[in-house]
């Protein structure tokens, strides 16, 4: 049976208020409108977004998988940034666990800035491989789970700039607040976990894909001050009762590889409130160079597709939006 046709295009004239309405092109988000309560909850008070001295205006620029480079003045903060994008055979199902981890050295510093602080979700290698480099050439603090705390010793990370996290916490960082959300990894169509793993003491320098481990999975709501609230996902699941009452203004939603976990965005969406902006992640070939249009793997066209469809269907009243690679966007 010949596969549907798919493409970015395709999905964005198919989600009702899509990039027109959003000004994706011009890489500038129209602020967010109330977000549309669940049945029978009412709808949370609504933030006050007025620029004051106090606030600082802020972008936020995709890094492909679930990365991202938020800048809130004149201060950066980075989430699983993943640049180097080399190739492990994943995408051709065919995944070499012994490939070497590389850093593309001057990808990653022409895109990073000067981050302060580094979020990382889960150790596997697209979400955790360029985070020493990182740490080692601008001293930015990294933040992550117990796995992710000892292997960054393991790879140099000095203990003083790392930090680590259980969920539950919330910290104030002046222009910015962080929640650490307890969280899940994605299921595959077999309900079970690719590279599965905890380090819970320090390992030997990890040297491949596969001495990086999920190790546990965190998520986390940024929330600017006098900005917006913003929820990252670096996989596809999650617990729902640590979720439900975040009300995120804006949630990077990872795309699902299978449908193991029982109905995973409209679960997720209403625990979350029905955000006011939906933006799906962890959809584009991340083995590919970082150009755009973001390429779609054949396999995952209509995973995207489908996922748009039920984002519409489950919260209608948010806003879809498909980023594209390092454009800046201000959701304000």
């Amino acid at each position: 049976m010949p596969e549907a046709r798919l493409d970015r295009r395709d999905l964005l004239r198919s989600a009702a208020v899509g990039a027109a309405a959003t000004g994706l092109a011009a890489g500038t988000l129209a602020g967010p409108a109330a977000p549309a309560g669940a049945a029978g909850r009412p709808a949370p008070a609504a933030r006050d977004r007025s620029r004051s001295a106090a606030g600082a205006a802020a972008t936020f620029r995709w890094f492909g998988t679930a990365g991202w480079r938020i800048d809130i003045g004149t201060r950066t903060v980075l989430v699983d940034p993943y640049l180097s994008r080399y190739r492990t055979g994943l995408f051709e199902g065919a995944m070499d666990l012994a490939t070497p981890l590389t850093v593309d050295t001057a990808t990653v510093d022409q895109h990073v800035g000067r981050p302060e602080t580094v979020l990382v979700t889960h150790s596997h290698w697209d979400h955790f491989n360029d985070v020493p480099h990182i740490a080692a050439t601008t001293g930015a603090r990294v933040l992550g789970t117990m796995t992710t705390y000892q292997l960054g010793l393991a790879a140099g990370i000095p203990s003083g700039q790392l930090g680590l996290f259980k969920g539950g916490e919330v910290l104030d960082f002046g222009d910015y607040t962080v929640e650490v959300v307890a969280s899940l990894h994605s299921r595959n169509a077999a309900y079970s976990i690719g590279i599965p793993g905890l380090r819970l003491s320090r390992p030997p320098k990890p040297a491949t894909v596969g001495d990086l481990p999920e190790g546990d999975t965190l998520a986390y709501q940024l929330t600017v001050r006098n900005g917006p609230a913003v929820f990252f996902m670096g996989a596809s699941d999650f617990v729902e009762r640590n979720v439900t009452g975040l009300r995120p203004d804006i949630a990077m939603v990872a795309m699902a590889a299978s449908t193991a976990t029982h109905e995973y965005l409209p679960r997720l969406l209403d625990a979350l409130g029905h955000p006011a902006i939906v933006v799906p992640v962890h959809w584009d070939n991340f083995e590919t160079p970082l150009s755009n249009p973001p390429p779609v793997a054949p396999a995952d066209r209509p995973r995207l597709a489908a996922m748009v469809d039920t984002i519409r269907k489950a919260s209608p009243r948010s806003r879809i939006v498909l980023p594209e690679y390092l454009t800046s966007y201000t959701f304000g």
